[in-house]
């Protein structure tokens, strides 16, 4: 049971239930304590150890059913199963919809007819005989759920069940856990007894049927159960790693759930943490003045503090047609950080600049970028935008000031205005340019990204969402 519960721990990992280390340990001991006799229970103790906001014990209830609530439908064949009109055909791989023994469900069917049919063509049937010693065919005959669902359990894991990703592998656990729990004997059977025409065959075939449709349906449950979430993973890796402008309109609405997954991450990481406050030097002037009035007796210290001006993010970005894609997910990621990252204005340019703070303030992030890039989009200038921006923002630059600029340097062989942009490297703390081009077009045709970057503290590739988390990351932590 506890290597139950931490196959459990790993599901709610996978449907983005954070569960660290320490949990996990005071889980055990949650379950230790109030044992896995009352189900409810145990639900109601590991929820209160695990879930720590009301969406993530959605998802735990949710999940927990699904994990503890293995319930296999009663498959009891009825009376008439013996009638060869209505059996399968041996050569079905996988069970045929509509056929009685999945439709079965007479949950007080009398196995002895049916027992007595196959222990008489047992005597003239090797295989089949070797069948009906087995624990497989017992529990299928008597329609032992409780045992069928540990047997199943065992297949699952001989079979590396919990390993599947993707939809298209279900047909292949299928085939490992009834090859697992012994199928293979039922085929045998059915082999030897349509050769020598035995009319137990249909029996046997229905018997294999209700077999092979218990396996995919549980297959199937797993699947949603653990699969799932790891899909949502692959398909989240896939799409963090695929440059920007690629990605399709239908995936839009994935990459900014992505992007605000992210951004919770980094806040969870870089958010201001409690420090004891440090008193400083005593300010004693003020002490004695303020002492006055008790007669000099010093009731109330003060203490002198260094003010520390707090930083402040400007993000300048390209919008016009080759890099507004790139713009647009800067700036929702930084604007997804607002409770992190310090303050942040934000301008945007192609042949003249402007600031754009005050779209995010009056609409949504994503009804901003669209106003943003129909505004400002156009052919490109940078002499010029450098030009705007040194009006609007040259004065409020100082040693705590973080300028980024997105772009891709292309000028349109116009003037690049280089120092202009060695002013803002003077008068900053630090200036990062983000070029989601390649490195080895920078330089190439038009591109003044090689004298740019002389005027830069930092320079990257920048084109997919990893690579800008990491930026973002090192950024949060230079501005802490």
């Amino acid at each position: 049971m506890q290597s139950s519960l931490v196959s459990f721990i790993q599901v709610l990992r996978s449907h983005e239930v954070r569960v660290s280390p320490a949990e996990t340990l005071d889980a055990v001991d949650v379950a230790s304590t109030l044992g896995y006799t009352d189900r409810a229970l145990l639900r109601d103790g590991l929820a209160m150890t695990l879930a720590k906001t009301p969406e993530e014990e959605a998802i735990f209830l949710q999940c927990f059913d699904d994990f503890f609530g293995l319930d296999l439908a009663n498959y009891a064949l009825p009376s008439d199963a013996t009638s060869p009109g209505q059996a399968s055909d041996a050569n079905t791989e996988y069970p045929t919809e509509g056929t009685d023994a999945a439709a079965a469900t007479a949950t007080g069917s009398d196995p002895e007819p049916h027992f007595e049919t196959l222990s008489k063509a047992a005597e003239e049937s090797p295989a089949l005989s070797a069948l009906m010693q087995s624990s497989l065919m017992h529990n299928l005959l008597h329609n032992d759920r409780n045992a069928m669902a540990m047997a199943m359990g065992q297949a699952a894991r001989e079979a590396g069940l919990a390993d599947m990703q993707m939809f298209t592998q279900k047909g292949q656990f299928t085939r490992r856990m009834l090859d697992a729990l012994g199928e293979q004997h039922i085929r045998d059977a059915v082999v030897e007894l349509e050769q020598s025409g035995n009319p137990a065959l249909p029996l046997v075939q229905r018997y294999r049927d209700v077999l092979r449709e218990q396996v995919r349906d549980y297959v199937e449950r797993e699947y949603l159960l653990h699969a799932e979430g790891r899909s949502r993973q692959f398909m989240d890796d896939i799409l963090s790693g695929v440059r920007l402008n690629n990605i399709e309109h239908v995936y839009l609405h994935k990459v900014q759930e992505l992007i605000r997954k992210m951004a919770r991450k980094l806040a969870s990481r870089h958010s201001p943490r409690r420090r004891r406050q440090k008193r400083g030097q005593l300010n004693m002037p003020r002490t004695l003045r303020r002492g006055i009035a008790n007669d000099g007796v010093m009731f109330d210290l003060h203490w002198r503090r260094a003010r520390k001006e707090k930083p402040q993010i400007l993000a300048v970005c390209d919008v016009s047609g080759s890099v507004a894609a790139y713009a647009k997910f800067l700036l929702l990621f930084l604007y997804s950080l607002q409770d992190v990252l310090p303050k942040v204005r934000s301008f945007a340019f192609s042949s003249h600049l402007g600031e754009v703070s005050n779209y995010f303030e009056d609409y949504s992030v994503e009804e901003a970028i669209e106003l943003i890039n129909r505004k400002y989009g156009g052919a490109t200038d940078y002499g010029s935008s450098l030009l705007d921006f040194a009006s609007l923002a040259m004065d409020d630059i100082n040693s705590n000031t973080t300028v980024i600029v997105l772009g891709d340097a292309r000028n349109n062989h116009g003037e690049p205005r280089l120092d202009l942009l060695q002013s803002i490297y003077q008068r900053s703390k630090q200036l990062i340019w983000l070029n989601p081009e390649s490195r080895r077009s920078w330089g190439s045709g038009d591109s003044e990204m090689l004298r740019y970057q002389s005027a830069c503290h930092f320079s990257a590739e920048c084109n997919n969402l990893k690579q800008l988390e990491r930026i973002i990351d090192q950024l949060l932590k230079s501005t802490r």
